[in-house]
């Protein structure tokens, strides 16, 4: 079947409902791209108004605290299994001497 021409409009009345309905097409674009652009200026006003989390208890000093605590539980671990369960006092694992003498058992040197 052969399609249909669009012809244009013949008579004014036709031609003025024809302007009619693009000016109604030009005012609902209008309106959409108002509505877009109400949203995205929400959206920045949103994100503007973020607020940023101030630490009390910064970063670079947890890192130290958390070595601190680690390098506490080392020595006193060294002290308890050598003072406790070993038959030394807990005082002399701070000592170099006592490290020279381990260290000397597990290497098998005299």
């Amino acid at each position: 079947m052969p399609e249909k021409k669009q012809t244009e409009p013949t008579s004014r009345g036709e031609r003025r409902d024809l302007q009619k309905q693009q000016q109604n097409q030009e005012k609902t674009k209008n309106q959409a791209s108002k509505e877009t652009d109400k949203v995205k200026k929400q959206d920045k006003e949103k994100k503007s108004e973020k607020r940023y989390r101030r630490r009390i208890f910064p970063i670079w000093l947890r890192i130290i605290v958390v070595l601190v605590i680690s390098a506490a539980a080392l020595v006193g671990g060294a002290m308890i299994g050598y003072g406790v369960i070993g038959d030394g006092t807990p005082t002399n694992v701070l000592k170099l001497e006592t490290w020279e003498h381990i260290i000397d058992i597990v290497t098998k040197t005299e």
